[in-house]
């Protein structure tokens, strides 16, 4: 006998499949739970994660820019082109926030869709409920850590996994990394910035507008590492679950034979054949 799941044998003396864990003889979806199609969402949110993540590295990296022109305001004493920095990177960060509030809002639906699909996959043994898949990402501080624990719970019974994939840990790491960093970095400017003269007129008092913006790129390269590193692991991720439970629900619908990609009518709505011989009044 052969899981209906993940297609490996299986033994009668074993309760079940030894690769997916469901149960000998259950189909690969429960009949009668519903599912949710997670392929087009998990795209959508895959390449907004990484629009996301791109678009913050102009600002992440902003003081390579604003060091040429600091230099550059130095050189001619030119206070608006101090000002232009300011709002040039102000611009850069506004960009940046429609799009990871476009990422975040994908990533919670599918993060609900891919963890309600459970339910239907027999033999899946999820430590958390599918509410969670919502309140963990919003709720202050168990959203440091019930986001792992549900893309977990989802790795593993999506992938066939006894144990949480390598890349969920990496993850996450980049990602508290990134956020812990975002607010150190931010304050550690706000702190040198707030020392700096507003409206500078000597060669010294422009000179620090320049050390202003080496000092900060030392510090943002660490955010912008772990973003990077969050964005690209978990694109893998969002790609690979999405694949995995597309292909276990195209698994409970019957194909017609002869048929590629027939669909069998439902038996309660079909119409009844005519019965041979009987004629029409």
């Amino acid at each position: 006998m052969r899981c209906q799941t993940c297609g490996d044998a299986t033994s009668p003396a074993i309760n079940e499949c030894q690769r997916c864990r469901t149960p000998l003889g259950q189909p690969a979806i429960a009949p009668g739970v519903p599912t949710y199609s997670v392929g087009g969402l998990g795209r959508a949110a895959a390449i907004a994660v990484g629009a996301a993540s791109l678009l913050y590295l102009p600002g992440g990296l902003f003081p390579v820019l604003g060091v040429r022109m600091a230099r550059a305001a130095a050189e001619r004493s030119d206070r608006d082109l101090l000002l232009g920095a300011v709002v040039a990177e102000v611009l850069l960060t506004l960009v940046y926030l429609p799009a990871v509030l476009t990422a975040t809002v994908l990533v919670i639906i599918w993060t609900w869709r891919v963890r309600t699909n459970l339910e239907a996959f027999p033999g899946a043994v999820p430590t958390l409920s599918p509410a969670w898949a919502i309140a963990g990402w919003l709720v202050p501080l168990a959203n440091l850590v019930v986001p792992a624990r549900v893309v977990s719970d989802v790795a593993r019974n999506s992938l066939w996994r006894r144990t949480t994939p390598a890349l969920v840990g990496l993850w996450w790491t980049a990602c508290l990394v990134f956020v812990g960093g975002e607010r150190i970095v931010t304050y550690l400017d706000e702190q040198r910035y707030s020392r700096l003269t507003e409206w500078p007129r000597s060669e010294t008092e422009f000179a620090t507008y320049v050390r202003y913006y080496q000092d900060a790129l030392g510090p943002r390269v660490i955010p912008v590492v772990a973003c990077l590193i969050a964005g690209a692991s978990f694109i893998v991720l969002i790609r690979r679950i999405s694949a995995a439970q597309q292909e276990r629900i195209a698994k409970a619908v019957p194909l017609r034979p002869g048929r590629p990609g027939g669909i069998v009518p439902d038996p309660a709505s079909a119409t009844p054949p005519a019965v041979a011989g009987t004629t029409g009044t």
